[in-house]
């Protein structure tokens, strides 16, 4: 304290010096109106960028949960438009079959907003890496899909990141049928073009036409039926002659693949555990 004491004598004289000026702009601001004019607007410029700079910041730090809820709505409402186009193709071609689920596809289940931080084209067994993990709900068979279709499934998970088996990896295996038909298939890439796969064992007298769409199948616990997968655009006979094998222009362009979610398939899981179990018994 006596330090204190002593530091405040020896520096006395600029402490006055410093209490004088403070009561000069006081007296000098407040009985001036024009000195007292200029002060008031310039504080309030000041004050006013201040809240401005801590708006932009707090915006800026929002950023990420706000591209998050478009990410997910984004995809819900892609979605949405595809499936309402496949029904329009499906009650074109006959009026009397509708199939409710198609209008509902990821809707009843929990969406995971994820982006893209690396990926691969140019191999036969391409990956892509997410950055959502195990803490985010993340798990291992969940699939993965964009505002326009299937993206792939998740094949390894960490605590924030997961790598997911896309559509173009050559053990990529995907259960899919025709719009408008029961007849369903497994969807597959075998190296090559990055914008088509092919649906394999389609039967002989299942119709059909190039064009029509194709959807997951539902016949998995990975994908909800009524994903967007593509179109058809070549037909040609499978190698044994026994089925026909489809041609599909995917509906996702993965060569500009950003903004993904993946779906919460627990009760999908659910679901096919049961069947198993029921198998089992009988």
């Amino acid at each position: 304290m006596k330090a204190l004491f002593d530091f405040i004598a020896r520096h006395s004289h600029w402490f006055l010096f410093l209490v004088l000026e403070v009561a000069s702009f006081v007296l000098l601001f407040r009985f001036n109106r024009y000195q007292g004019s200029a002060w008031f607007s310039s504080a309030n410029a000041v004050a006013g960028r201040l809240h401005e700079v801590d708006a932009e910041v707090t915006a800026f730090f929002s950023l990420r949960s706000i591209n998050s809820e478009l990410t997910a709505r984004n995809v819900v409402l892609e979605q949405q438009v595809e499936a309402l186009r496949n029904q329009v193709a499906i009650l074109s071609r006959d009026s009397s079959w509708l199939d409710p689920s198609a209008l509902d596809g990821i809707q009843g289940y929990p969406l995971i907003p994820a982006h893209v931080i690396g990926s691969s084209l140019g191999n036969r067994n391409n990956l892509l890496t997410i950055d959502r993990g195990l803490k985010d709900g993340v798990k291992k068979d969940m699939g993965v899909v964009s505002g326009t279709g299937i993206v792939g499934v998740v094949y390894l998970v960490s605590n924030h990141y997961a790598v997911v088996m896309p559509v173009l990896n050559a053990h990529s295996n995907i259960s899919c049928s025709i719009v408008g038909s029961h007849y369903f298939g497994t969807l597959q890439w075998n190296g090559g073009d990055a914008g088509t796969a092919s649906v394999d064992n389609i039967p002989l007298h299942a119709k059909f036409e190039i064009g029509d769409t194709i959807v997951t199948s539902g016949y998995s616990a990975i994908f909800p039926q009524g994903v967007s997968v593509g179109y058809i655009k070549k037909k040609e006979y499978s190698d044994n002659g026994l089925s026909y094998k489809l041609q599909v222009a995917l509906s996702t362009d993965f060569g500009n693949l950003r903004d993904v979610c993946v779906i919460d398939n627990t009760a999908l899981s659910e679901q096919a555990a049961l069947m198993h179990e029921a198998e089992a018994v009988q």
